[in-house]
């Protein structure tokens, strides 16, 4: 396997978790990315190997609008605070991901001083008013025309210089607005000059298999997983996990997805499942095929709700403070994402693994993870999300962890809100 295969990812927001003015009102540099190097301490000794950065680039706002891919965000510093996160990094043996926003730029982007013209040159769409097209009704984004070789070359420099800078990895963001095949010849070129380059797209919904297998990406964001674990979790409805282990089985036949339960997008999951249902959260990300990403924060249980309005990201893309806390002061989610995943780590099977669920009933899910494709059990995964305790039947393996959980002749009793892993490898 490469490297690619083993990444568990930690990600980051820069300019929230530097403090950064996304108002547009200050773009004086206040702090930099050297700052987030003792972070990447806490990141390692969580179970983590790399680093996924949201944007960095020069932009007015959050990240997402940006002015010049060449520079980096002078709220964030320059262009040796970056160098000296990566030289940090990868002195800890973490990788680290860039986030390539190609499918829009700021309004006031250089490109786009004479709109005319850019539309003319065609690299940018029109709208039906014959000005440059908004994207996704963002008046101060405008939507690139991939189908352009200029802005193929574009895309095509941006990527690999930043590579010889010595990131490794990009991910795409909004790469589930164009055609897969408008990507292909972009990441082919890519690949050509860094063969071993990561490159994940953020996919909502559609064709996940498609999407990889068209474009050249090596993974897609696995939103629907992210959705089914919340949503069956509050519903105490397991029967929607199941339906969507069986679609992650087929999406790990064809690649690795890029799973989550929490992002910069999204409500964090300690608000979205209230506790204590939030750890059975981690154990199914944890347990599951994939490549996981831990959004930061989250293994602190940070709280914070998405709302749409102007600035309503803000509550999800917190402040960092200073430095982490101590190993002795590390809250519980910390210490039981730190377990889960040190599990992960001893059963590397689980990488490519397929899930069979054993039993379903109601709040109450129990699934074997085999290995794949010999179908040998690696991990049972018992999970209760309702208010009751109950007894599970469940085939061998013995306990190595739990939550108000005990194993039996029969299965497993797990009480509220309990879960339970036994090993049939360790």
């Amino acid at each position: 396997m490469s490297w690619k295969e083993h990444m568990q990812w930690w990600h980051v927001y820069p300019l929230g978790a530097l403090g950064a003015d996304t108002t547009g009102q200050d773009s004086t540099c206040h702090h930099s990315l050297k700052e987030l190097i003792p972070w990447l301490d806490h990141a390692r000794d969580l179970g983590l190997n790399g680093i996924a950065l949201g944007p960095i680039f020069a932009s007015e706002l959050h990240g997402y609008d940006t002015l010049d891919y060449f520079q980096i965000d002078q709220r964030l510093g320059n262009l040796e605070d970056f160098h000296a996160l990566v030289a940090a990094a990868h002195e800890r043996g973490m990788k680290v991901m860039l986030d390539g926003v190609f499918n829009h730029i700021s309004r006031n982007h250089p490109l786009l001083e004479d709109p005319a013209q850019a539309i003319e040159n065609g690299l940018v769409h029109a709208d039906n008013t014959g000005q440059p097209r908004a994207f996704e009704g963002h008046g101060q984004l405008i939507e690139l025309k991939h189908s352009s070789p200029a802005v193929q070359d574009l895309i095509v420099e941006i990527m690999t210089h930043w590579l010889s800078m010595g990131a490794d990895a990009w991910r795409l963001d909004a790469a589930y607005t164009l055609a897969p095949e408008l990507w292909k010849p972009i990441l082919g070129r890519v690949k050509e000059r860094y063969p071993d380059v990561y490159i994940m797209g953020e996919v909502i919904h559609g064709d996940y298999i498609h999407t990889v297998t068209a474009s050249g990406m090596d993974a897609v964001t696995e939103y629907e997983l992210w959705k089914a674990i919340w949503s069956s979790l509050n519903d105490q409805n397991m029967h929607e996990l199941a339906w969507t282990l069986k679609r992650h089985n087929e999406f790990t036949e064809a690649f690795l997805p890029y799973t989550f339960v929490g992002n910069h997008d999204v409500t964090r999951i300690a608000t979205q499942v209230p506790a204590p249902l939030t750890d059975l959260t981690y154990v199914i990300l944890t347990t599951v095929s994939g490549t996981p990403a831990i959004y930061y924060g989250d293994e602190l249980d940070w709280t914070g709700h998405k709302e749409e309005r102007f600035g309503g990201d803000d509550a999800i893309r917190a402040a960092l403070p200073p430095f982490p806390p101590a190993p002795a002061e590390r809250p519980d989610s910390y210490r039981l994402l730190q377990h889960l995943l040190s599990i992960r780590r001893r059963v590397p099977e689980l990488i490519h693994s397929r899930t069979r669920p054993i039993a379903v009933d109601g709040p109450v899910i129990a699934y074997v993870c085999e290995s794949n494709p010999e179908g040998r059990p690696l991990l049972t995964v018992a999970l209760n999300s309702g208010e009751n305790a109950v007894d599970v039947e469940c085939e061998g393996g013995n306990l190595i962890a739990h939550r108000d959980a005990h194993q039996n002749a029969d299965g497993i009793h797990l009480g509220p809100a309990g879960w339970a892993i036994l090993a049939h490898t360790i």
